[in-house]
């Protein structure tokens, strides 16, 4: 029996004894009563030499730890289903078949210690967890996402096999490494989906900008943005599909409490749908925030135009559609965490449509203010001949709020004007008198002396309404140009006052605002706006005039019909 034993003994030190025969080799050796502390220790030396070298073998496929987590690792040579098929059939198979014959053959025994399975088993997995925890870091793309949930799928059903022999040998570490594989997944589909986003910008950008051949136009700003909304729309739902893989019936870790609460709402509902549109809010906005740096190109103003309606389409329907989608799709439980209210993304879609709007006006109406001022500020108004025409910036200043208007009319709608009085574009002009009030003809004053007139215009000044020349702008056409025209005749207003004008200047003054009245007053909200500033850069342009002697209204009717260009006129 002695001999018996030591050749046993001998056999159980052989390094290629698989599972079957190690457990019948120290079976036998029990029941010659050999003892149990010594049989369960070298049990486990080899059975953990056996899973030491299966580990290797996963280690080996894996390229060395990088800790400064450089993108330059070559890709892993299998797939991650295949290597999670290798460690779940040799590891985790083995693990629990050693499991098994360590409980049949040391259950009672006595001199066994409490507690070494245990012990033994969880330092195992844990390493065979890092492992697995590093060829995920190696999932950088996106790659096959039903491959990587099949791959998930089947570790966590072996794990559960082995959970069944050994309740604490990772349960927990092995949920949230399934569920931090989840999650990492969610977050690359939301910068796939900001670079997806980012690239529409750049194409749209770059249809803005691209030279057109004569005859020959392109794409219009309707067209541009519903192929922009289109498309991130769709992006979107296709990611919501590809996430919706996780919490599939047919997926065992769908039914752990991660994925029935948590995952659905912090990692999917806010950590994607609402992070993505907020990122889109602030990407947009910034175009409107961020200064310009020196030498970088400015956003065109179609595409703060463009970028306005995108959100306001955002606050009307499309948060309000995404949100519902999503709830649909990935249910949030009664009791789970608080979400983000629909209410709130859409104002801060409002917000950033607001902000991209009021810049809108802002950058339009400073580029014809700086015609107006460059206009006013190298031409001599003391030494200038006798006006016979309209200045040509004037006539250039329609031809671009014209093309506004049409710009805006593509994307916005008209909006509400008020009533117009019937002889508007006919309306004088006085150079004595800043009232607002709308009439046939403003009155003309004849004063006795210079400081009667500019105490007459303050006067008046008091009893008029007041101008707010920033103000925030509404979403339709009308309130639009309404705040281009009233910064670049502010600009005027306050280019002419710096001015010291003759005569002839103060004439050119007055045929250059009376030709401006017969074409701004059609575009504003209300043409009372323009008659009030218009008149007071009169006022101004008399107060400065050294010789203030008026032209004839007739005279300037004349040469404004002359000057007289086609415009096409939205109402």
């Amino acid at each position: 029996m002695a001999e018996l034993a030591q050749r046993l003994r001998a056999r159980l030190r052989d390094d290629t004894l698989d599972p079957k025969e190690l457990t019948e080799c120290v079976e036998m050796l029990l029941q010659l009563e050999e003892p149990p502390e010594e049989l369960c220790e070298e049990f486990l030396s080899h059975a953990g030499a056996r899973l030491e070298t299966e580990l290797a073998a996963l280690e080996a496929e894996l390229p060395p730890a990088d800790p400064s987590g450089a993108a330059t690792t070559p890709p892993p040579a299998s797939d991650i289903l295949d290597f999670v098929d290798r460690g779940s059939s040799a590891f985790v198979g083995n693990l629990c078949l050693l499991a098994a014959s360590y409980r049949s053959l040391f259950e009672g025994c006595p001199g066994v210690g409490e507690g070494r399975l245990e012990a033994f088993a969880a330092a195992l997995t844990a390493r065979y967890f890092e492992l697995l925890e590093r060829r995920l870091a190696l999932e950088r793309g996106l790659g096959d996402t039903s491959l990587l949930v099949r791959a998930l799928d089947r570790f966590h059903r072996r794990l559960r096999a082995l959970l069944e022999l050994l309740p604490t040998a990772g349960a927990e570490a092995g949920a949230a490494l399934v569920a931090r594989a989840a999650g990492e997944r969610v977050a690359r589909y939301l910068r796939a989906l900001q670079t997806f986003f980012l690239g529409c910008l750049g194409d749209v950008r770059q249809a803005l900008a691209a030279p057109r051949p004569p005859g020959k136009e392109g794409p219009g700003l309707p067209d541009l943005l519903a192929t922009l909304s289109s498309s991130v729309l769709g992006q979107l739902k296709a990611v919501l599909a590809y996430v919706q893989l996780f919490t599939a019936k047919d997926v065992a870790f769908a039914s752990l409490p991660y994925f029935k609460g948590e995952f659905c709402v912090e990692a999917v509902r806010e950590g994607l749908v609402v992070a993505f549109v907020r990122w889109l809010c602030r990407t947009a906005r910034g175009f409107a925030d961020s200064p310009t740096e020196r030498g970088a190109p400015a956003a065109p103003p179609a595409l703060l135009l463009l970028l306005a309606r995108l959100c306001l389409d955002y606050e009307a329907t499309t948060i309000s559609y995404i949100l519902t989608l999503t709830d649909e799709q990935f249910p949030p439980e009664d009791t789970g965490p608080a979400v983000t209210p629909g209410p709130a993304l859409c104002a801060e879609a409002r917000g950033a449509a607001q902000r991209l709007l009021d810049h809108y006006v802002q950058v339009q109406g400073a580029a014809v203010a700086q015609m107006l001022r460059k206009s006013v500020e190298t031409r001599d108004w003391l030494g200038t001949v006798e006006p016979r025409n309209v200045r040509a910036v004037m006539k250039r200043v329609v031809e671009d709020i014209t093309a506004i208007d049409v710009q805006v009319g593509q994307l916005f709608e008209e909006g509400v004007r008020r009533a117009q009085s019937s002889d508007s574009s006919r309306r004088a002009f006085s150079v004595y008198s800043s009232s607002r009030a709308p009439g046939r003809y403003a009155p003309s004053y004849t004063p006795s002396a210079p400081m009667d007139t500019h105490l007459l215009s303050n006067i008046q000044k008091l009893f008029s309404e007041r101008i707010d020349i920033f103000s925030p702008v509404e979403f339709n056409k009308v309130s639009v140009l309404t705040g281009i025209i009233k910064i670049s005749l502010k600009t005027l207003l306050e280019c002419v006052r710096l001015r010291t004008l003759g005569r002839f200047g103060l004439q050119q003054v007055q045929v250059d605002g009376h030709y401006l009245q017969l074409y701004l007053w059609r575009f504003a909200a209300d043409e009372r706006v323009v008659q009030g500033l218009l008149d007071e850069v009169a006022a101004s342009a008399a107060h400065r005039c050294l010789d203030p002697v008026p032209m004839e209204h007739s005279v300037v009717e004349l040469i404004c019909e002359r000057g007289k260009i086609l415009i096409l006129s939205f109402w």
